[in-house]
């Protein structure tokens, strides 16, 4: 009778990555204390051979761990907020557990991405408005990590996403509706983090295509690239508001940045709506408080939305991924 294959070992991982067995601990469960190259060189390892840490994991990859994981870079801002309550409301009705995994670095990222498959200390994981190369998801995929993609997409993963120029495209529209005509735009178009996506672009193009169309142009000098800080925010618009001929109407890329331009307008003695209008994206609970026009990507909703299709597919592997998009909306209100 043959004998049964024996499974690989973690010095069997020492032994072809070349490292020691401490060191291919702290791969698995502290990635974040080793050097990429290292991390690299040891998940190649690792699946190059198919190994599996410790023998019941295999077991553990069969039970309920009761438990889901978020990925998420820059947890604290308010859309990241609203996304997570989302998640919250439908694991708690379901029963189970949230864990947030901060990502402030690509490192980080990796780290999370090819330990936890194998860890296997949750049941799926939702990741949030963060870019993933394609072995980062075939891994994921390949150790039956089931996993919900929002604001990114891969066709083997599940996907909830918004049209961000589409959204730039009816900034445009409203505003050339109320008669403006000279146009500036303030957000975050080219943020120095290769780990998590960049919308701010997008909006930009849309909002520029449609201006151009109609015969408008919106010149660099009215076009501020600044961090979603407040401080710089602030900065920017008052750069913009203090131009020979300033603009009638300001597009910041998210509703914290067009609550920075209306403080430095009132702070300028400029009335919103009847000297400047305003116009935010993303429709966070505040924007509301403040009457702020702006653009609504259903926050929430998608939280919820990410949450649903994954315990689907955690009872039910089998179910094919979707790909869903959520519709935008503009949302006026007094400023503008």
């Amino acid at each position: 009778m043959p004998s049964r294959k024996k499974s690989p070992t973690i010095y069997d991982v020492a032994k072809l990555s070349g490292v020691s067995i401490s060191t291919i601990s702290r791969v698995l469960n502290a990635p974040d204390m080793v050097n990429s190259e290292t991390h690299k060189h040891v998940m190649n390892a690792i699946d190059q051979l198919g190994f599996v840490p410790r023998a019941e994991a295999r077991a553990r990859a069969l039970q309920s761990t009761a438990r889901i994981g978020v990925l998420t870079p820059f947890f604290t801002a308010p859309s990241f907020v609203q996304r997570l309550r989302g998640v919250a409301s439908t694991l708690s009705k379901a029963n189970y557990e949230l864990l947030i995994y901060p990502v402030d670095s690509m490192d980080h990222l990796q780290g999370y991405i090819s330990s936890i498959p194998l860890m296997r200390n949750v049941d799926g994981l939702i990741i949030m408005s963060l870019s993933l190369e394609s072995q980062d998801a075939e891994r994921l995929s390949n150790n039956g990590m089931e996993t919900v993609l929002i604001e990114y997409s891969h066709p083997q993963l599940n996907s909830i996403l918004i049209d961000d120029e589409h959204g730039g495209r009816l900034v445009a529209e409203h505003l050339l509706g109320k008669g403006h005509k000279t146009f500036a735009f303030l957000g975050d178009i080219e943020p120095p983090e290769r780990f998590s996506i960049h919308p701010v672009k997008s909006r930009l193009t849309g909002f520029k295509q449609v201006l151009h169309d109609a015969g408008y142009s919106l010149p660099k000098a009215y076009i501020r690239s600044c961090p979603y800080m407040q401080e710089e925010s602030r900065q920017a618009a008052l750069e913009l508001l203090s131009l020979p001929k300033p603009p009638t109407a300001i597009f910041a890329a998210s509703d914290m940045q067009a609550l920075s331009v209306m403080k430095v307008a009132r702070q300028l003695n400029v009335r919103i709506p009847q000297d400047l209008a305003v116009v935010g994206f993303d429709d966070i609970d505040v924007a509301d408080h403040v009457d702020l026009t702006t653009i609504r990507q259903h926050l929430d909703e998608s939280g919820r939305l990410a949450a649903e299709i994954l315990l689907n597919r955690v009872a039910d592997p089998s179910r094919p991924p979707q790909q869903i998009n959520l519709p935008l909306t503009l949302i006026e209100r007094q400023t503008t």
